[in-house]
């Protein structure tokens, strides 16, 4: 019997890595915070609201037949979480990476401070209309700066891409990381490009040292009949 042979990819094929050995990498942002903050502390590390925790279920059930070699996660509660939704319908554990963390935003204000004395109506008015006309991490005050961020995601996706080589691997973090590391793929100067809806999932196709973004923000597992628990 004669070995069918497979057609050889095309030009095209191979520029949008449509071809074998390639990994996909699905960058999925955690589910819906608590939007109840009281201090700073509580703003850098709030945990998954009762629709988050819907929107994890929902997006590990959605994946549970779905091969991944591993699972990689940032270490604030929120993603954490998401990211143990995800593997309890795999026997993986999620892999920790502090670097994966979200952008740090107002990160050198007083830690137990009332918000609403130290983050007045008009500095976020002034925020919202620099973040509008610049769209970069520099806008924000008191934070970390655009280029620090924007290294420091990229390295910590790469890291996980180059940590474990295989057929497809999960990334929970979070809107700000996936944004950099789109950018960086596409050379945009921009670190805000879309709104990634939470539990969201991204994919980027890499091989060696190539990479393609194949899919953005797909949350239709957040949509079932007349439930719709997409956010943003």
């Amino acid at each position: 019997m004669t070995e069918e042979r497979r057609p050889r990819p095309s030009p095209i094929d191979r520029m949008y890595l449509a071809i074998d050995g390639v990994m996909e990498v699905l960058l999925i942002r955690h589910g819906e915070q608590e939007r109840d903050m009281q201090t700073a502390s509580d703003f850098r590390d709030p945990p998954l609201s009762e629709r988050g925790r819907q929107q994890a279920k929902a997006l590990g059930e959605s994946l549970a037949d779905v091969h991944f070699d591993a699972v990689f996660a940032s270490n604030l509660q929120r993603a954490r979480d998401t990211a143990l939704a995800l593997t309890e319908h795999h026997d993986l554990e999620p892999h920790f990476i502090e670097d994966l963390r979200e952008h740090e935003v107002f990160r050198d204000l007083p830690a137990d401070q009332p918000l609403d004395k130290l983050i007045t109506r008009e500095l976020l008015r002034a925020l919202q209309s620099r973040l509008i006309n610049e769209k970069t991490a520099d806008a924000y005050p008191y934070s970390e700066g655009s280029a620090e961020f924007r290294k420091r995601a990229v390295n910590a996706v790469e890291q996980a891409i180059w940590t474990q080589r295989g057929e497809r691997i999960a990334i929970v973090c979070h809107a700000g990381v996936i944004n950099a590391y789109v950018s960086h793929i596409v050379k945009s100067p921009y670190d805000f490009l879309f709104g990634p809806d939470h539990t969201s999932i991204s994919v980027v196709v890499a091989l060696e040292n190539r990479r393609m973004v194949k899919r953005l923000n797909d949350s239709h597992h957040l949509r079932n009949g007349d439930v719709d628990l997409t956010s943003s």
